[in-house]
């Protein structure tokens, strides 16, 4: 059960923080005269401080404040719990109140994403179809300036560029915004002591299996006690820098990219070779990045080395050279053209309809994969694979995993393994088996259709078969509990 604001109040911690973020909502013109406001509130303590800011500002700027909760459905009892305090502070504030339980793990196996990129998305999801059939025009979040530098040291690891390093924006789309990015979280917490309110605390935040949590509790509090005690301020400083920078030369990109832009279809596109060449490398990097993203509508799983291979294929002396990127994009040199293209089956790139008689063989090699993930999309059979490296230490279950990821011991493998299509007279050793099997019999057991037999992609070790893909790995190379390094190989659609 919350408790409200006391009596005694420690007024000039309060109206401190007031005054911070009537600056940042002036600064970023957040909100306007009768906004109706749609307050994400989690019960920890950012969303119940932004709830209360809000709330006590809400007379200056006329707004009409509403709550909206999403139980995750992670944390079983916790979360409803949550869910019950958020209710009773909606109550207390006289506010409508929005609540909903979703099913993150399905739509995590559905998407074939992590379980924090899931979550994020369904919330999201969550806060934009409560908006919109109840009539808010904004989404206040309560993201602050220490998750601001958490979030621009994960992207700094990741490798990222500037993009990355702007950090987490206070205004996105005109809608999202958030109030308290300019806060510390000790400037938070603070304020909550000050006018009374309590929160709740999910666990989950303390768990070090994730990074976030890792940089939170570990790293950031070494860097500020060893090298900077104003390093959240100096990150946030760095991100206004990059987020500002980054806006001026993606003016300047676009204005680029509409020079080089030879034809435009839904689902792919032409730039011009010599046109870009007139570019510095640094510029013809964000126009391949930015026809990337024009394409395939996003540049999830689209990293840096997948630019930097796309950028040398104006390099090559040959006139027609092609390269598959994740989310079946393929990025082609074609004469004078570089055309990127979003496949949804083979030959979409060039308009070929395929030859029914045409033999589907295919044969990929696959490296040992390092950082970031590799991707390989397989046309023939419209799937892509990511091939990735973990610790054991990092999987939590993986018998919850499902068919539509494998796991590796990675010292059973030796590289570069091949993926090909099934052939006449594969034969391999189911997990669980003393004994092999024929492939086509273990087909016929597992009810596959004769169509698909031809097509479906198979995983092999030197000349030994370690992956039906999507059906079963070999017990030659399951992970055991001596297993240390893993190969993790996710079997994602055609998007």
């Amino acid at each position: 059960m919350p408790v409200f604001p006391r009596d005694t109040v420690n007024y000039h911690t309060q109206n401190q923080v007031l005054r911070q973020v009537e600056q940042v909502i002036t600064t970023y013109a957040m909100f306007q005269p009768h906004d109706k406001v749609l307050v994400g509130v989690s019960g920890g303590p950012d969303s119940v401080a932004l709830l209360h800011v809000l709330f006590q500002l809400t007379p200056h700027y006329d707004l009409k404040l509403g709550i909206a909760h999403l139980n995750h459905g992670l944390r079983g009892k916790e979360a409803d719990a949550d869910a019950a305090f958020v209710a009773t502070l909606a109550r207390h504030f006289d506010l409508p109140v929005y609540i909903q339980k979703r099913d993150i793990h399905q739509c995590r196996i559905d998407e074939k994403l992590s379980l924090e990129e899931a979550a994020r998305q369904i919330r999201y999801a969550f806060y934009y179809e409560v908006a919109e059939k109840n009539g808010f025009n904004k989404i206040a979040l309560g993201h602050q300036a220490d998750d601001n530098a958490e979030h621009m040291l994960m992207y700094l690891f990741r490798g990222s560029g500037p993009l990355g390093l702007s950090g987490i924006p206070p205004i996105r789309s005109g809608r999202i915004v958030r109030p308290l990015i300019r806060l510390t979280r000790s400037e938070i917490e603070n304020y909550l002591d000050a006018v009374g309110l309590d929160y709740v605390t999910d666990r989950s935040n303390i768990d070090p299996k994730f990074i976030r949590n890792k940089i939170r509790h570990h790293l950031l509090p070494l860097l500020i006690s060893s090298y900077n005690p104003k390093l959240i301020e100096i990150l946030n400083r760095l991100a206004d820098i990059m987020r500002s920078e980054e806006q001026w030369i993606n003016d300047t990109t676009q204005r680029m990219f509409k020079d080089a832009m030879v034809s435009r279809e839904p689902e792919a596109l032409a730039l011009s070779i010599p046109q870009l060449n007139r570019n510095q490398r640094a510029a013809r990097r964000r126009l391949i990045r930015m026809a990337v993203e024009t394409v395939k509508g996003d540049l999830r799983r689209i990293n840096f080395g997948h630019i930097e291979s796309s950028l040398k294929l104006l390099e090559k002396q040959k006139a027609y050279v092609h390269l598959d990127l994740p989310g079946c994009i393929s990025v082609r040199k074609k004469g004078d053209l570089l055309i990127v293209t979003r496949e949804k089956s083979y030959g979409r790139h060039l308009n070929l309809k395929r030859d029914s008689s045409e033999d589907c063989s295919f044969n990929y090699v696959i490296p040992e994969p390092g950082v970031p993930p590799a991707t390989v999309c397989v046309k023939e059979a419209g799937v892509q694979l990511e091939f990735s490296k973990t610790r054991m230490e990092n999987i939590p279950d993986i018998r919850k995993a499902g068919q539509q990821v494998a796991f590796f011991d990675m010292n059973r493998l030796v590289f570069p393994l091949i993926l090909r299509n099934f052939k006449p007279g594969d034969r391999f050793r189911p997990l669980g088996m003393v004994g092999t099997q024929k492939v086509k019999d273990f087909f016929i057991n597992q009810k596959v259709p004769r169509s698909n037999r031809r097509s479906c992609p198979i995983l092999l070790s030197r000349d030994n078969i370690i992956w039906i893909v999507g059906y079963r790995i070999s017990d030659s190379v399951k992970v055991t509990e001596a297993t240390a390094d893993i190969l993790k190989v996710a079997l994602l659609l055609a998007e």
